[in-house]
């Protein structure tokens, strides 16, 4: 049961559109300023990082998604689109705070790298639904407060952007708590659906179910 978490609000859009806009402005701003050789010379930076990203793409044992050419086109635009900003802020509001947007861009691509790391590390934290401590085994035999411990930490896996393998394996996962709660008790889990939006209510306070317990033959056969 998956829930539904808008990634990008309105706000956050226009305030997407409206940096799109003032970057377009100072580029023109930027290319207007440098004139030929200026622009000759962005250019000649474009496609040398387009040459570099190319590299990196056709070294990479598993390349995300895009063509080496994908990549080169890319890494030019962003450098040529970046230097025009840059020459534009300098013409507009002088050199210092052309620096200072520099140093704000490297900070920001920095702090991006790091969040996207450490997304990509709780990604593989994630266990494989059907193995391991994601079985339906490892599930039967929690505890009532372990599942609910379970359902409330991967609800919050569903809120971050996943891949979608690994959200599958989430919403496989929570599938797997959902049926042994209802197993262990039909009536205190028709009553924690009713009681709100499952993502708000512990089903600990409904559900009070015990794992089974193993059978004293099988454990007197293993010993």
């Amino acid at each position: 049961m998956e829930l539904s978490v808008p990634v990008r609000g309105p706000l956050v859009r226009f305030l997407i559109g409206l940096g799109l806009v003032c970057a377009a402005v100072l580029a023109v701003v930027g290319g207007i300023a440098l004139r030929g050789p200026g622009l000759v010379a962005v250019c000649v930076s474009g496609a040398l990082a387009g040459c570099v990203a190319a590299g990196v793409a056709r070294e990479a044992p598993r390349p995300a998604g895009r063509s080496v050419l994908e990549s080169a086109g890319q890494a030019a635009a962003v450098t040529i689109g970046a230097l025009l900003v840059v020459s534009g802020t300098a013409v507009l509001a002088g050199g210092a705070v052309a620096l200072l947007l520099v140093g704000s861009g490297a900070a920001g691509w920095a702090v991006l790298r790091w969040a996207r790391d450490r997304r990509e590390a709780a990604l593989r934290a994630v266990p494989p639904a059907g193995t391991g401590a994601g079985s339906a085994a490892a599930v039967a035999g929690a505890s009532t407060a372990a599942l609910g411990e379970e359902w409330r930490r991967t609800g919050a896996q569903l809120q971050r952007p996943l891949a979608p393998a690994a959200r599958q394996r989430v919403v496989t996962r929570r599938a797997q708590v959902l049926d042994e709660l209802e197993r262990r008790d039909p009536d205190g889990f028709a009553r924690w659906l009713a009681a709100g939006p499952l993502g708000s209510v512990d089903p600990t306070g409904f559900v009070r179910g015990t794992p089974p317990r193993a059978d004293p033959s099988t454990e007197t056969e293993a010993a």
